[in-house]
């Protein structure tokens, strides 16, 4: 089994699907992970349940599927696919054109199914985080969200808070997370 990054980060001893580390932007730091350890796969073998596929439509796929926020890069799908055929979840076959066609196997539908709890949790998140990008987008609720991380700045890292201040500051949050999680 390798141990590293899917299609980046090739000989740090470590690996996971979806990696999106900014390399070479200037900036350092990571951002979120669309996908965690092993999930790309699952959403791979998901679209490929459904009909064989080839790299580039399943770039497309999951693209669609995160609608644009997300679009792996042949750095990471090129390599989950090495992976999974590795495992014999997939075929890989050359057609006429040297296209490659991708299949899943009876072995990587049977580990799909066994997976259909975990993959039905990661579609809930990806709906959700397409949900929460478009939220974003509204003019009102980013002006609300700068505010509020400007305010937040502002009081617990630029100045001497103390603990009955912070306890203050996590009860208001948990109270205005209750009060959004209770609208109609």
């Amino acid at each position: 089994m390798r141990h590293l990054h899917e299609g980046c980060c090739k000989g740090e001893g470590h690996h996971h699907d979806g990696c999106e580390h900014r390399h070479g932007r200037g900036g350092g730091g990571r951002r979120q992970r669309f996908f965690g350890h092993g999930e790309l796969r699952l959403v791979i073998l998901d679209i490929l349940s459904r009909e064989a596929s080839h790299g580039y439509e399943l770039i497309k796929a999951i693209e669609n599927l995160t609608q644009g926020n997300y679009t792996p890069s042949p750095g990471v799908i090129y390599p989950t696919l090495d992976f999974l055929q590795d495992q014999a979840f997939i075929t890989i076959s050359e057609e006429d054109g040297g296209r490659k066609k991708i299949t899943i196997t009876d072995t990587g539908a049977q580990w799909l199914e066994e997976n259909r709890e975990h993959l039905g949790h990661i579609q809930e998140r990806v709906q959700a985080r397409n949900v929460g990008v478009e939220l974003r987008k509204n003019p009102q609720m980013k002006r609300a969200l700068e505010n509020f991380k400007a305010v937040l700045d502002l009081r617990v890292n630029q100045g001497e808070i103390s603990d009955a201040q912070l306890k203050k500051i996590i009860g208001v949050i948990d109270r205005a997370a209750l009060e959004i999680a209770q609208l109609d």
